[in-house]
């Protein structure tokens, strides 16, 4: 059972406000000396950077994890909400979208109100008041309503204009039965945009500390801290075991696992390391921005997302590095690349030479890919047997003019059906994120291999 007090922050839409008031809210509590532990719904990144810097205080750290039932399955989302909220005193759930917008075609699938349901939990509903005054009371009496099984247990105003316009709003919610649990005037962005989203929070560490502290301050003055605490605790315990990465251990040694990350590539889920540990490898990161060698002893690779694009001179300026994961990926050692790791494996990205490990050259374009996709495994590979099927998402502005010479790493079957992705020799490179927890079979095999 998992008694954990915990919340979800959702909103009618993207731009709303989530972010901010969910990780003001982690930031706030955890200054209060609450263990808070965050998490994310959907597949994103770029949140659970900074949630996790939001609940580290001193020497205590404590990762962002996501919960994706579309990428793991509902079955799943209890289980690591358990694992990563262990120990805890607080959860805080950030949503995704609006709080019914899920995959798309799939009905609630993947959705927040999905995710709030799985954990019996209640929501906290930010609104973009900025255009609307009595007119509020409508949104937030059709959102209640949609499905009963979800608890809208109060309201979040955001981007208040005036002490005028909350009285509004505040009069206007009166009849409808939730109760306003803060306000939060207009003000500018506190964190920076770019092409994808938000700048990661590795990217900007020491600001990011200072926009932690700015975030917790507005939230602490605009929001009743005591009656989101007690909505929280209000919460039923839950009747589900903690994921565990249970994978049986590779014998022998136990093999380095190179694990990149830094400011270039900051898109990882926390589970792959624990897998990868627990299926008998010594897991070591490295950054490619600074490292020029990889770490003593390394059997094998994993590069996951982020943005490599931003980081290109730099990448390309480190040659010794460069050749070394060549050397590395030539000789037929394991390494697993996604995305980022993708366009770090290409001959050059944007004319910027880079490892040259595959025959591609890669470069932005002005289109977004994005979305959920179904795939099996076209061939064996060090990462995934024939046959194996997964489900992913891809994310990212850039395309790749591939070679000849390599075969495909997944074939597309859903919503779209093409080939994506590089096997070549050791390596298993793709544009596909996918999240190991849903198949912890990939980080066995791939620890097998690197032992070998």
């Amino acid at each position: 059972m998992v008694n954990v007090p915990r919340l979800v922050v959702a909103a009618p839409s993207s731009g709303s406000g989530k972010t901010t008031v969910a990780t003001g809210l982690m930031a706030a509590f955890s200054e209060r000396g609450l263990a808070v532990s965050p998490h994310k719904v959907g597949p994103d990144y770029i949140d659970p950077g900074y949630h996790a810097l939001a609940v580290s205080t001193g020497a205590r750290t404590r990762p962002g994890r996501n919960l994706d039932a579309y990428m793991c399955g509902p079955g799943l989302i209890a289980p690591l909400f358990a694992h990563g909220a262990a120990g805890c005193d607080l959860a805080v759930v950030e949503g995704v979208m609006g709080l019914y917008d899920g995959a798309s075609g799939q009905g609630e699938l993947a959705s927040t109100a999905q995710v709030s349901k799985l954990l019996r939990a209640p929501v906290v509903l930010v609104v973009d008041a900025s255009s609307q005054s009595r007119s509020v009371a409508a949104l937030v009496h059709g959102f209640a309503s949609w499905d009963p099984e979800v608890r809208i247990g109060g309201v979040i105003l955001n981007k208040v204009a005036t002490d005028r316009h909350e009285r509004l709003l505040r009069d206007a919610l009166d009849e409808s039965g939730v109760p306003v649990l803060g306000v939060l005037r207009r003000t500018d962005q506190v964190t920076p945009s770019r092409h994808l989203g938000l700048v990661p929070a590795a990217e900007r560490h020491a600001d990011a500390l200072g926009s932690m502290r700015e975030l917790a301050g507005r939230v602490r003055a605009g929001c009743d801290l005591e009656a989101l605490l007690a909505l929280a605790r209000s919460a039923p315990a839950l009747d589900a075991a903690a994921w565990e990465p249970d994978v049986e251990p590779v014998g022998g040694a136990r093999p380095v696992i190179a694990v990149a990350g830094g400011s270039a590539f900051t898109f990882s889920y926390a589970e792959h390391t624990e897998l990868l540990a627990a299926a008998g490898a010594d897991v070591v990161p490295f950054d490619p921005l600074r490292d020029e060698e990889l770490p003593d002893g390394t059997r094998g690779l994993v590069i996951g997302g982020g943005f490599p694009e931003v980081y290109a001179p730099e990448l390309s300026a480190n040659e010794p590095l460069r050749k070394a994961v060549a050397e590395l990926a030539y000789s037929g050692a394991p390494v697993a690349a996604e995305c980022a790791g993708l366009l770090y494996l290409a001959r050059s990205l944007d004319g910027k030479p880079m490892c040259g490990v595959l025959a591609a050259d890669a470069r932005m374009s002005g289109r977004l890919t994005l979305g959920y996709r179904e795939a099996v495994a076209i061939g064996d590979s060090a990462l995934a047997r024939a046959g194996t099927r997964v489900r992913g998402h891809e994310f990212h502005r850039t395309v790749l003019d591939p070679g000849a010479g390599t075969a495909p790493a997944w074939g597309l079957v859903h919503p779209e059906r093409r080939l994506e992705g590089f096997v070549q020799q050791g390596v298993h490179a793709s544009y596909l994120h996918t999240h190991w927890a849903a198949t912890p079979d990939l980080a066995r095999r791939f620890v097998e291999r690197c032992a070998a």
